[in-house]
């Protein structure tokens, strides 16, 4: 009987130990599992903060040069006549030019010039050039204006002659460039005359010096020193 009492007890224990060995291995791969989530939780909270903290530096970077670019501008600000918004410089096109024209008002001009000497300041500490851009209203070039195709054109030649008039009041001509944007980009709507008015500007925009270079290759027609 003993032995029977032996044997059957052997006979318990090797079917348990499975049951064992299994739990084990389940347990083990359950920890592995739960491991394996709270890493991944880990990497993609390190990468939350990081994308957080690449933001919070950008934008403190962004507010500390529209900051620099208002100080700088303070007087023609002052004056109403000059616009800032996105870091954009904005001047209505009324006080340059007369409707269809490219030539300079003698008040845009005067305007033109007090510009020159903070924005050069501005533009040599940062390294930055700056991108001159001409912008219409959607109405067609009259039909007894020959002088312009079109209205991309007629940008490009008023966005141009902004350019070489802040290259003769002592803006270097390696720190400006031109570009046309014709009625595209309206900040306004074109069903109006006030909406058509607004739409009729140029904006100065201080940009990387890299992007700049792209951009006048890009758009020859627009270079300053183009014909």
């Amino acid at each position: 009987m003993a032995g029977l009492d032996d044997l059957d007890t052997d006979n318990a224990a090797g079917q348990s130990a499975p049951v064992w060995t299994v739990f084990a291995d389940l347990m083990s791969g359950l920890l592995g599992a739960f491991v394996l989530v709270v890493v991944g939780v880990l990497v993609v909270q390190m990468d939350l903060v990081a994308s957080l903290k690449s933001e919070v530096e950008k934008r403190r970077v962004e507010e500390q040069r529209r900051m620099a670019l208002e100080k700088a501008l303070a007087v023609p600000l002052a004056s109403g006549r000059v616009t800032l918004a996105n870091g954009r410089i904005g001047i209505s096109g009324s006080v340059l030019f007369s409707l269809n024209s490219d030539q300079l008002r003698p008040e845009g001009r005067q305007l033109l010039k007090t510009l020159v000497q903070p924005l050069r300041v501005y533009l040599g500490e940062r390294g930055e050039m700056l991108m001159v851009s001409g912008f219409t209203d959607d109405k067609p070039i009259q039909g007894g204006n020959r002088q312009f195709d079109d209205n991309l054109e007629l940008s490009a030649q008023r966005a141009l002659t902004v350019t070489r008039a802040l290259i003769g009041e002592g803006m270097p001509a390696s720190q400006v460039f031109a570009a046309a944007f014709g009625p595209e980009q309206p900040v306004a709507s074109n069903a109006t005359e006030q909406g058509r008015a607004l739409n009729r500007r140029v904006e100065m925009a201080p940009v990387p010096r890299a992007g700049g270079a792209q951009a006048s290759l890009a758009n020859p027609a627009a270079r300053p020193g183009a014909p």
